[in-house]
């Protein structure tokens, strides 16, 4: 069994067949997901709980995207801080910093992520991170707000080089990867993924996006695939897919406390994520 630990459930490519796209997942062993759920950005900041609460192996996170950066406000801080409360809410995110595209001014992408990061702490749970051409900012901020809390997190669909990988893992984030990993031109990456300490690994889809190798004539990404990124890290760091899935599985369930009885059981909420 394993763990999809980002996953984009919500959007109207999943609408006409959401429920085949969870049973196949469920088929390929994928034990749990992790819904994000930033959606379409305020005023909604429900939309993976609406998903999760209808599926016992699926939980939620809540959380404005930078590119969203511009719709967030006091109302939606307000909103967001009583959603950590939510019992399928494991994490905040997805936060961080875009320079990729323009949709928000990068004052503003910064004054949002530092914000969900007050609301994480104040409400104990650990962050999920999207960084993309702006990883020394990111870091930077993530030094200044989030290190001291302990809390640590997810470094979503890890690309960075081992410099930035290092910097992460001593402020106590998991690295997540993605089908990237299995992309003909991720060479840098994989030798990344080579010496990550094996406690700090985690896999995901990122569906609908990135389709990993061998599956990427197919558009839509799903968290079925799962199983193939982590049959490719399995391959660099010389374990079985099982030692792969398992340890993946595990360190998911560490970063929330959760129920270590079931692959996938519900987090045990009155604990602090360590």
């Amino acid at each position: 069994m394993i763990v999809d630990s980002h996953c984009h459930l919500d959007g109207p490519v999943f609408d006409a067949d959401r429920d085949e796209v969870l049973a196949r997942a469920r088929n390929a062993g994928v034990s749990f997901m992790l819904a994000i759920g930033t959606g379409d950005g305020p005023p909604d900041l429900e939309a993976a709980i609406r998903i999760a609460e209808d599926h016992p192996d699926i939980a939620a996170t809540v959380g404005v995207h930078p590119h969203d950066a511009l719709k967030f406000d006091d109302a939606t801080a307000a909103r967001l801080d009583a959603l950590c409360q939510h019992p399928q809410v494991l994490a905040v995110g997805e936060i961080g910093i875009d320079y990729h595209y323009a949709n928000s001014p990068r004052e503003r992408q910064k004054l949002a992520f530092v914000r969900q990061m007050e609301i994480a702490a104040g409400r104990r749970k650990p962050i999920s991170i999207h960084t993309r051409d702006a990883w020394e900012d990111t870091l930077d901020l993530l030094s200044l707000h989030w290190a001291g809390t302990g809390l640590g997190g997810i470094m979503h669909c890890f690309t960075g080089s081992s410099e930035q990988a290092a910097r992460c893992l001593d402020m106590g984030f998991m690295l997540s990867f993605s089908g990237v990993l299995t992309f003909a031109r991720s060479g840098d990456l994989r030798a990344t993924a080579r010496w990550i300490p094996i406690d700090r690994l985690l896999v995901e889809t990122d569906s609908p996006y990135l389709t990993p190798a061998p599956h990427r004539k197919i558009r839509r990404n799903e968290p079925r695939f799962v199983v193939e990124t982590a049959r490719s890290l399995a391959g660099l760091r010389g374990v079985s897919y099982e030692e792969a899935a398992t340890v993946t599985t595990a360190n998911f369930r560490r970063l929330f406390a959760m129920d270590e009885r079931t692959a996938g059981g519900r987090a045990n909420y009155g604990s602090s994520a360590t």
